[in-house]
């Protein structure tokens, strides 16, 4: 699918061409392609693809509420003038939707949970439309939209950003002078700052309080932007000025970080779930430009967002209907979570919240800016999350090495997400969002394997240190049981796996040392370390040099590769059909012992990736280990001449990690 047909204007956007024009004609034609989708009011908005777990029927109103936020910015931005009748439409779709009588009417608030995710998008949009929308429609209209929402007080939220939909809901209801609870919103405010994890990140909910584990692109598109709304839909009147203050405050801490999780190229990361929501990554940039909360230049702020939202499209993630698909960028169904439906991808409408801003605001008429990835290469700690960041200015590519993620809870043991648990991440690859069955080679991991082929999970994952380029953790390897769930290792007692990451440029070092339980013996155990997955349309092409390295190539030049650096391990490739959601085939360099693993024995590998352009500098990585009583000090040395130093040391009391 093509781009927009506004012609590129490189003098005030010399990276992507785009303006604000593109932005407008990209939202006009995602509207139009909903409306044959349409029941004949408009209040449901059934489109094609598999139902979520909600059904049919919820997906119809989440089909009217998530167009209707993205009709909302262009109609507001707009000044009311958008093309066409949006607003007539939405309106019948609106009056149809809370009419009980009506064939078209929608699930009530308490008579089905997802609709309470939905009433937020719509209480939103109606108070970015107000006056164009809300405070045209006949009284009679307007009641019964207050009625359709009241369930939502005192309504059971889960312990996640869902109260932020019960917020938002109730701060609408107070504007226009209906019933509203205090104490929801009083709950919400507290259960936001338990989940505050420092340096502007919050974690999506925690089952045990202060356990800051659930870290993905909800911290944006979630956290950050509905404490915002919220304050804006209050208003001076029922907002603390420093409640305001602090939601700016940590936004703007979080975009310093967040703003290295985007490639200049325009994928962001690809970690945690809801990915098919795709550019609404780009919510929490808007709410920083729009609230005063970035640090980012007004150039800057378009360059990254018509980066994104460009290469999403370049990519395909409309259809040739212009229809939003469940995938990242053409259809890929495995992406799909229980609830995601249709309609589900058009959360990405928070991506336009930009179009809120006029179009004389500087981030429409300032010239375009380099991004600081752009300019030269980056590497950051990001302590929330455990993560170490290495960008390359020459591809583009953003990866992250994880050793704080797992979406786990407490000492829980559980089966791993492959889009939380896995030792890295990046902007142009991916694990298969399934988790892997039994003999499957997975991307991006560290495991041991029994004498059936069957891989041990990480969660929970103990984070042992984050200093620099080096991220150091530690976890209990266990197997799932035959009926599915997680449980101690079948025959012997469960080892403890602790591994390291040294990310420096296009490169990590990855170690990995095997300790038994207790001090028993080690079960016959393979270790496997795995790199990055290349896919693409076609198989990627593969070699392996005299050393044994094993390397993956793309024809665009995006390479992963594989070599070892300590330990009795060879290389291998694995390649995998339909399972990648950034191609139809793939390929994963890694490595793994001969026979079983060796208890204390250190193990390393190097794992590369890189594009065109970004190929590593010329010489040998080192790994040098001195021993001790206590465990390893390990030496990373560069080509380039920098060096890492950590321990990798056994846990002293197996019984604590």
């Amino acid at each position: 699918m093509t781009t927009t047909p506004t012609g590129d204007d490189p003098t005030l956007s010399p990276f992507t061409g785009w303006t604000r024009a593109h932005w407008e004609q990209t939202a006009d034609r995602m509207l139009t392609a909903v409306r044959p989708h349409a029941s004949p009011r408009g209040a449901l908005i059934d489109l094609p693809g598999p139902p979520s777990g909600s059904g049919r029927w919820s997906d119809g109103l989440e089909g009217y509420a998530r167009t209707f936020l993205l009709a909302a910015f262009r109609i507001a931005g707009s000044g009311g003038q958008a093309p066409g009748s949006l607003i007539e439409r939405y309106a019948d779709g609106l009056d149809a939707g809370t009419d009980p009588a009506s064939p078209e009417r929608w699930p009530r608030l308490d008579e089905l949970a997802q609709a309470r995710v939905e009433a937020a998008s719509v209480a939103l949009a109606l108070h970015e439309t107000r006056p164009h929308l809300w405070d045209r429609l006949p009284e009679r209209v307007r009641a019964r939209v207050v009625d359709w929402f009241t369930p939502m007080l005192g309504a059971r939220m889960p312990n996640c950003n869902w109260v932020w939909f019960q917020a938002v809901v109730g701060a609408f209801l107070r504007s226009v002078d209906a019933p509203w609870r205090p104490a929801d919103i009083d709950r919400t405010i507290d259960l936001t700052e338990q989940w505050y994890a420092g340096d502007g990140w919050y974690s999506d909910g925690d089952e045990i309080p202060g356990d800051h584990r659930n870290f993905d692109h909800y911290s944006g598109w979630a956290m950050h932007f509905y404490p915002l709304w919220y304050c804006r839909i209050s208003g001076p009147k029922h907002t603390a000025p420093e409640l305001a203050e602090r939601y700016r405050a940590r936004l703007r801490r979080y975009l310093a970080d967040a703003q290295h999780l985007v490639s200049p190229s325009g994928p962001p990361l690809f970690q945690g779930r809801s990915l098919t929501y795709r550019f609404a990554a780009l919510a929490p940039f808007w709410a920083g430009a729009l609230f005063d909360a970035t640090p980012l230049t007004p150039g800057a702020t378009r360059r990254l967002a018509s980066g994104m939202l460009r290469h999403f499209l370049d990519a395909g993630s409309l259809d040739e209907r212009d229809l939003l698909t469940l995938g990242w960028y053409g259809e890929h169904t495995p992406i799909r979570q229980n609830y995601s439906g249709p309609a589900s991808p058009y959360w990405a409408s928070k991506g336009f919240a930009g179009l809120l801003l006029p179009a004389d605001h500087p981030v429409w008429t300032a010239p375009e800016e380099a991004l600081p990835s752009e300019r030269r290469d980056v590497e950051l700690a990001i302590s929330a999350p455990g993560w170490t960041v290495s960008t390359t200015a020459a591809d583009g590519i953003v990866r992250i090495a994880n050793h704080g993620t797992d979406h786990a809870a407490g000492d829980m043991l559980t089966t791993d997400n492959p889009l939380y648990a896995r030792w890295a991440y990046s902007s142009h690859t991916g694990p298969d969002p399934d988790a892997p069955t039994d003999g499957d080679i997975a991307a991006a991991h560290v495991t041991l394997v029994d004498a059936e082929d069957r891989a041990a999970h990480r969660g929970p994952l103990r984070r042992v240190a984050l200093d620099g380029r080096v991220g150091v953790s530690r976890h209990r390897a266990h197997w799932r049981a035959t009926d599915g769930t997680p449980g101690p290792v079948p025959h012997g007692p469960s080892p403890w796996v602790t591994t390291a990451s040294v990310l420096h440029g296009p490169q990590e070092v990855r170690l990995a040392r095997v300790d038994p339980d207790a001090g028993g013996p080690l079960p016959p155990l393979r270790l496997r370390i795995s790199g990055h997955a290349i896919a693409d349309a076609t198989p990627p092409t593969a070699a392996t040099d005299e050393r044994g390295a094993v390397a993956v190539h793309r024809p665009d030049g995006l390479t992963a590769t594989a070599t070892v650096l300590l330990g009795p391990l060879s290389t291998a490739l694995a390649r995998t059909t339909g399972r990648s959601a950034h191609g139809r085939h793939s390929a994963i360099p890694y490595t793994e012992t001969a026979g079983p693993v060796e208890a204390g024995q250190l193990y390393a590998v190097l794992l590369g990736l890189h594009g065109a352009g970004g190929t590593p500098p010329e010489g040998e990585v080192r790994v040098a280990v001195e021993e001790d009583a206590t465990g390893a000090r390990v030496r990373v040395s560069w080509p380039d001449g920098a060096e890492d130093e950590l321990r990798l040391d056994p846990p002293r009391d197996p019984a604590l990690g």
